[in-house]
């Protein structure tokens, strides 16, 4: 008679979770930490000469503005309906492909020579990182539960402030080579060319669906099908339920959600694309201001991974995200409101750094398990997403260079007439924080009704979600 090696389910789940953790996490990580950089490098070249080269001098800053928020209306046009049609597609190929082609674009900037080359190449990194950010996010939820997506998330997305940091350390170490090209086109070169390495490796390395995927055993298959399960019902394969895609447009929270996101993306992209411009402005050179963004990003990278570990073990996401969002804003203000004490504005980069990152890591987790189903996911997770990269395209004019330090000005760009837009990202920081304090508040009633209704539900049992998706009976949110 046989025995089995090890009987325990539970060691069997841990030793599965171990086995993906080992094999999804450091291809999607290092994924991550090369989209951002190359959306987030024009900061670090602009102080390597990108606009004296390819933008006439640009003394106004308005061209980089431009060629900065380019990113964002292809990436918000597009992301919607590329994420539900990754459902169709074999997710190794899906985000391989589009790791490919996004680092294709990025190499094509060293070769820009106008503005126009530029917003191309912009408009085609925007296009293809679509086809990636909410199909990742989607990705997750195939293999993670609600009690594990957050820190997952967040190990994902804080590769982002290590972009910011290791950004830094790249811009720095050019800064200081001598070769026959500008030290922009090389920093485009050595942070693209990675990008197509790691999509042809994602083609060959990344599992595919848990119900196809060769790299589980058959018995481990069954189990993380079993695991996707838990507390919602899962899609067999390429499927799109249309019904729960109106869902989602019709869902009032989304749309709420889209107005956090609007926030911290206004906040996020002032950061990356003028934070080593701030600190510039703070009397220092320009080598030494890229050196100086990396101790924030790192401080906002531990935060990060601090506050998501938190709210996976306490099955909150709202709570954290107020108190996140109320330290950025805190931040913004403190570095826009102190003008002449440059040690207290460069010590609010760190909070502005970790409330921010910190806040949009949660966001994300919080709608990956919230939205019932994998259809309404792939809807509603771009969706909120669109609406928040909006906030990008804002974020992206904040900061002219005939503005610094204070950045108290007429928005020019958009004709509006704002006196105070030194507060801006501050105060749409803090409205963040009042929209997830209103969403939380919504799902722990919206949880108290059912329990009252139909009973509290085990956490580990299926919910058929396929015809009502979170609005099953038996389905619960996370506050």
């Amino acid at each position: 008679m046989l025995i089995p090696l090890d009987p325990d389910p539970d060691a069997q789940e841990r030793r599965l979770l171990r086995k993906l953790d080992k094999r999804i996490l450091p291809i999607l990580c290092l994924l991550y930490l090369f989209a951002y950089l190359d959306r987030s490098n024009l900061g670090n070249a602009r102080l390597q000469g990108l606009p004296e080269d390819a933008l006439g001098g640009d003394p106004t800053g308005v061209l980089f503005d431009w060629v900065n928020s380019a990113f964002f209306f292809t990436y918000i046009l597009l992301q919607i309906p590329f994420t539900v049609l990754s459902k169709y597609y074999n997710p190794r190929i899906w985000i391989g492909c589009s790791a490919i082609l996004w680092g294709i674009c990025s190499t094509s900037m060293a070769a820009a020579h106008t503005f126009t080359g530029l917003m191309i190449a912009r408009l085609g990194l925007g296009t293809f990182e679509a086809a990636f950010g909410g199909a990742v996010v989607l990705y997750f939820s195939f293999y993670y539960t609600k009690a594990e997506c957050g820190t997952r998330i967040a190990y994902w997305f804080g590769f982002a402030a290590v972009a910011g940091a290791f950004g830094g350390l790249i811009a720095y170490g050019i800064q200081h080579v001598k070769v026959s090209i500008a030290n922009w086109r090389l920093l485009f070169l050595l942070e693209g060319t990675p990008t197509i390495l790691l999509g042809l490796l994602c083609l060959f390395m990344l599992p595919d669906r848990p119900e196809s995927t060769q790299f589980l055993t058959a018995a481990e298959r069954k189990i993380a099908i079993s695991r996707m399960n838990r507390g919602t019902s899962s899609d067999f394969g390429a499927v799109v339920r249309r019904s729960h895609v109106i869902a989602a447009f019709q869902d009032w929270r989304i749309y709420v959600g889209g107005v956090i996101y609007f926030g911290l993306n206004c906040a996020l992209a002032s950061l990356s694309a003028f934070l080593p411009t701030i600190i510039g402005t703070m009397g220092h050179e320009n080598a030494m201001a890229q050196l100086m963004t990396v101790p924030p990003y790192a401080m906002a990278g531990f935060v990060l991974l601090v506050t998501s570990y938190l709210s996976d073990r306490l099955q909150i996401r709202g709570p954290l995200l107020v108190c996140t969002s109320t330290v950025g804003g805190l931040g913004y203000m403190i570095l826009l409101g102190v003008t002449h004490q440059q040690d207290v504005r460069y010590g609010a980069t760190f909070l502005i750094t970790s409330g921010t990152y910190s806040s949009i890591g949660l966001m994300n987790a919080w709608f990956s398990h919230n939205l019932g189903s994998e259809t309404k996911r792939a809807a509603g997770i771009p969706l909120y997403g669109a609406i928040g990269q909006i906030g990008g395209i804002l974020g992206s004019h904040l900061y002219p260079l005939t503005e610094g330090p204070a950045y108290t000005f007429v928005l020019r760009s958009f004709h509006v007439n704002l006196p105070y837009l030194t507060h801006v990202s501050a105060s749409l920081l803090l409205l963040a924080a009042l929209c997830a304090l209103l969403l939380s508040v919504s799902f722990r009633l919206d949880n108290m009704r059912r329990d009252q209704q139909y009973g509290k539900p085990d956490p580990d049992d299926m919910v058929d979600t396929s015809e009502l998706a979170d609005k099953a009976p038996g389905f619960r949110y996370v506050p």
